[in-house]
């Protein structure tokens, strides 16, 4: 899938997409090691409270961003996946580009929680500029903590809202 005539397509999630995008993320770090069952996850996917994108490489899914734009922090990143054929091919990247942006134009603030046993997946978000704020030890499994972390625009306290 490296092909330079890869085309890859943001969308908003579509009902079909739900089952996939669940099965790609009990396949992948952090969701095997919490051991998240698949329904779950499904409920992840088809929350209508959530602002959900998939990715498509060439019609075919690679990815998804699930992002939570509720107080108290608006402008959460609540999941991201990629599917792990289509890893190191900047799929993830685009996708955390999306959903900045959208966040963006409503906050100066985007918000994670990375797994700490993630490294992985900790160094891709701090390439991309978050820097952790935080620690929640034993939040999700005992002897795991997630970290808190946020990319900033400045403070909240006047930030002008951007136009669509």
């Amino acid at each position: 899938m490296k092909s330079n005539s890869a085309v890859v397509v943001i969308r908003e999630i579509e009902e079909a997409d739900a089952g996939p995008c669940a099965k790609m993320m009990q396949a992948s770090e952090p969701w095997i090691t919490l051991g998240t069952g698949i329904q779950t996850l499904l409920d992840v996917m088809r929350n209508p409270a959530r602002v959900r994108y998939v990715a498509t490489v060439n019609g075919e899914l690679a990815g998804f961003v699930v992002v939570n734009m509720a107080a108290p922090l608006s402008g959460y990143i609540q999941t991201i996946c990629v599917a792990s054929g289509s890893r190191a091919q900047g799929i993830g990247r685009r996708l955390m580009e999306y959903a900045e942006a959208m966040i963006f134009r409503d906050s100066p603030n985007v918000f994670l929680l990375v797994s700490d046993f993630n490294a992985q997946a900790r160094v891709f978000y701090e390439k991309l500029g978050y820097r952790q704020v935080g620690e929640l030890p034993d939040f999700l499994i005992a002897g795991h903590g997630e970290v808190l972390m946020r990319k900033t625009r400045g403070p909240i306290r006047g930030y002008a809202r951007k136009s669509s």
